[in-house]
């Protein structure tokens, strides 16, 4: 399914089911993902702005450069993804696994990551300083580097820099 630049914007695609579908560079902003299970997707570069992504599964989806400021991820399953250079301005992350996945550069100002499972998470030169709800065990199992920048009250693990 091709769904590339298109125009999607307030549509319904709940529990809906896309396996290497292309939604690159589309206008998501406003629609509905919950329960909806994507696999091996491209959303890179889609607008995603206030959409509903609750519960959803977007497994090894490529988001990089997507916009997804005030988006409700919330109990999904993001799952190796890759959201590097991605805009999460205040998204709601609470208890998303976002376990594997890549944010090398994104922007999460205000995101809420309270509770979301971070195993392996890659968050290299990303600025995690003004996240909420992020927390010394989760930083423990993740992964930044030097660039990473943690809230005050936080502080690197020896485990940084990861390796592959």
């Amino acid at each position: 399914m091709n769904f590339s630049s298109a125009d999607l914007s307030g549509a319904s695609f709940q529990s809906a089911e896309f396996n290497r579908a292309s939604f690159r560079n589309a206008n998501l902003e406003g629609a509905r993902f919950d329960k909806a299970v994507a696999i091996r997707s491209n959303f890179s570069g889609a607008r995603f702005g206030a959409a509903s992504l609750e519960k959803a599964e977007f497994l090894r989806c490529n988001l990089s450069g997507a916009l997804l400021q005030g988006a409700n991820l919330s109990k999904g399953d993001f799952g190796r993804g890759v959201f590097d250079k991605a805009d999460l301005s205040n998204a709601v992350l609470r208890y998303a696994s976002i376990a594997r996945a890549s944010f090398a550069g994104a922007k999460l100002a205000g995101a809420d990551l309270s509770h979301a499972f971070m195993l392996g998470t890659r968050f290299a030169g990303t600025d995690l300083s003004a996240v909420k709800g992020l927390t010394q065990e989760q930083l423990e199992v993740s992964c930044g580097d030097a660039n990473t920048r943690l809230p005050a009250k936080l502080k690197k693990p020896a485990s940084w820099p990861c390796s592959d």
